[in-house]
C-alpha cells in the first residue's frame, strides 16, 4: 500500500505568528545563579595540559609562570597548578587602557617595579 500525502499545510493558515508575544530566549537571573555556581564548581588545581589549554601558554612558560608565583603543587609524580594562585599571578601583568601604545615607557616601568 502507497501512503498518500496529506492535504495539509506545514503550519495553521488561521494563527497569526506574528502577534504571538515570544517567550525570551534566556532568563537573565538564571544565568546569573549559573555562573555562581560553575565558579564554585570550577577546578581548583589544573594538570599541565589543562592549564596549558585554559591559559593558552606553551608548557615552558607556564611552568616557569607557575614556579615564580608558588602555584606549583606535587605529589609524588603529579604535578598540579593551582588556579587561584596563578590567576592572582597573571593579574600582575594587567595593562591598563591606552597604556600600550606609549613607546615603551610604561612596560619598563612595570618591569622595574616587577624586579623590585
Amino acid at each position: 500500500m502507497k501512503k498518500e500525502k496529506e492535504d495539509r499545510p506545514y503550519f495553521d493558515e488561521n494563527k497569526n505568528y506574528l502577534d504571538d508575544d515570544p517567550k525570551p530566549l534566556f532568563d537573565r537571573q538564571k544565568v546569573i545563579e549559573e555562573k555562581v555556581v560553575i565558579k564554585r564548581i570550577r577546578k581548583e588545581f589544573l594538570s599541565y595540559k589543562e592549564a596549558e589549554i585554559v591559559y593558552s601558554l606553551q608548557h615552558k612558560k607556564l611552568l616557569e609562570m607557575a614556579d615564580d608565583c608558588g602555584a606549583l603543587f606535587r605529589d609524588g609524580n603529579v604535578v598540579r597548578i593551582n588556579r587561584n594562585i596563578f590567576d592572582n599571578y597573571l593579574e600582575n601583568f594587567h595593562v591598563p587602557a591606552g597604556q600600550y601604545k606609549t613607546g615603551g615607557r610604561y612596560e619598563k616601568k612595570a618591569l622595574q617595579e616587577r624586579q623590585e
